[in-house]
């Protein structure tokens, strides 16, 4: 039997979801990467980058464990039905969808995730703020390379908590359409495969990149991928804690935060579009 699902599309930086609302998890149980890859299809579906389930902490027996500190969990898969730790930008769409829904009240949100909790924020300038969590350096003596074609350049790898690798380029187009997935070397440093951020100077504190995530493709923004190339321009640049980086994606405009405790703050907007029913 076919199932009428209720959603709501919206995005970060044109980083865009469709989120499907099962807020006490009886609707998906059974929600398969078929389906999910069917609904983000941008010529057969809705489309979108991912798909983020709604639903209540205590309703998913992996984050049952949550359910006192956050009653709402992020249950998000990309575009072809891998799921993933967490995402930056679509944290904080459900965060709006939620605050919208009159489902939670106050301006601090509490979002269990895959990667741990996560601490959102609403700003009075109508932006939210993610408390992303710390940066995780890979642990490898082997150098981290990201290969395109024939080109090659040295990656920072870091978890946050997605695994990413960093490269710094001179110009945007270094690396071609993006059309197939960079390589990245060794595979052992990203069993599970990791986005890959291409990244040139803007100014003094002030970067712009582009991203190709796993599972997706080229997308016009990546939260987590922006707050993993912020750390690694502050690292490279040599800039203590407490200062704040301006990131351009071709969606848009974030701002990456590290504090003197090392934890990071994504800041950027969020937008909800289109509502309906959708048969899965």
């Amino acid at each position: 039997m076919s199932k009428r699902i209720p959603f709501v599309k919206g995005h970060g930086t044109q980083n865009d979801f469709v989120l499907l609302l099962d807020h006490n998890g009886e609707r998906l149980e059974d929600l398969s990467a078929e389906a999910v890859a069917r609904l983000t299809d941008r010529y057969a579906g809705i489309g979108a980058d991912g798909v983020i389930r709604v639903v209540r902490s205590a309703a998913v027996p992996e984050a049952a464990e949550y359910a006192d500190e956050a009653e709402w969990f992020m249950d998000y898969r990309n575009a072809d039905g891998s799921i993933a730790e967490m995402c930056g930008n679509g944290i904080r769409v459900l965060a709006r969808y939620l605050w919208e829904a009159r489902l939670v009240s106050g301006p601090v949100l509490r979002i269990a995730t895959r990667g741990g909790i996560r601490v959102v924020h609403a700003d009075p300038s109508g932006l939210i703020t993610v408390e992303m969590g710390r940066a995780k350096r890979a642990a490898s003596r082997v150098e981290a390379l990201v290969r395109v074609g024939d080109l090659r350049w040295p990656a920072v790898a870091v978890h946050i908590p997605n695994p990413h690798a960093v490269v710094f380029v001179d110009d945007l187009g270094e690396a071609g359409s993006l059309a197939e997935a960079p390589e990245l070397v060794p595979p052992s440093l990203f069993p599970d495969g990791a986005n890959v951020e291409f990244v040139v100077t803007r100014g003094p504190q002030h970067i712009a990149m582009r991203v190709f995530e796993r599972g997706v493709g080229e997308t016009r923004s990546c939260g987590t991928g922006v707050a993993a190339a912020g750390w690694a321009a502050m690292r490279r640049d040599g800039m203590g804690k407490g200062l704040s980086y301006q990131v351009d994606v071709p969606g848009g405009e974030l701002t990456v935060t590290e504090r003197t405790d090392s934890e990071l703050l994504l800041t950027g907007p969020a937008v909800l579009g289109v509502s309906g029913k959708v048969e899965l």
